[in-house]
């Protein structure tokens, strides 16, 4: 199977759920061989959110009524969600002017590569080439706990995860945006198992449970090593 290295936009760096923003995704269609480098990361201190048993019957569902589900909360992501979804590039860096740069980005450099997952300030998550190199890190503040910051190894911010205000009770909604503010991914968090992801044109990419990807005609597309 081709190894694919995605960017999940937005969900990326969650401490309720084990869903990541750098991820290992296994296609399952294709067989040829990667030409980048695998990449794991380093697993952090989890939480216990409070959420409602939710049923996965995707796979028991017709067609029109996994369209409809889609549909749903497609719109409660998009329409009827009450949190701020689009900025300009001048809006977003003025909002996140202050996580621009990691200033101490030698002191949490030092934190996660050593192993680091979470002190008094924030919690940490770290990214790793195979070989060990570190590349990237995340920071989540704990007094500004619905928002996660990913830099590179020299402190430069590279995304930005905007969870709602029901994080880390579920369910909740999560967007991730790259350096200039643009969306690239959203997600509805119904459970911790249950997660429908769509694209920044609204566009369905498909509803996680657990390790495995599913479309709208119930095939399974993709699985993930790090549920």
């Amino acid at each position: 199977m081709r190894k694919i290295i995605l960017f999940l936009l937005l969900t990326l760096f969650s401490f309720a759920t084990p869903v990541w923003a750098v991820e290992e995704i296994y296609s399952l269609d294709e067989v040829e061989q990667p030409k980048v480098e695998q990449v794991k990361e380093q697993e952090v201190a989890k939480v216990e959110p409070l959420q409602v048993a939710v049923t996965f019957d995707w796979l028991d569902l017709t067609v029109a009524q996994r369209e409809d589900n889609v549909e749903k909360y497609k719109n409660l992501l998009f329409d009827n969600n009450k949190s701020r979804i689009y900025f300009t590039k001048d809006e977003f860096k003025k909002e996140f002017a202050q996580y621009r740069k990691d200033r101490d980005f030698k002191h949490h450099y030092m934190l996660t590569n050593n192993g680091v997952t979470e002190d008094e300030d924030a919690r940490y998550c770290a990214f790793y080439y195979k070989k060990g190199t570190l590349v990237m890190y995340a920071i989540q503040y704990k007094n500004n706990p619905t928002k996660a910051f990913y830099y590179t190894a020299f402190g430069k911010l590279h995304y930005t995860d905007v969870m709602s205000d029901e994080y880390p009770n579920f369910p909740y909604t999560s967007m991730q945006y790259n350096r200039k503010g643009q969306l690239k991914s959203a997600i509805y968090f119904v459970s911790k198992d249950i997660q429908y992801m769509f694209g920044p044109e609204k566009e369905f990419q498909g509803i996680w449970y657990k390790d495995k990807m599913y479309d709208t005609n119930g095939k399974q597309i993709l699985t993930r090593s790090n549920w």
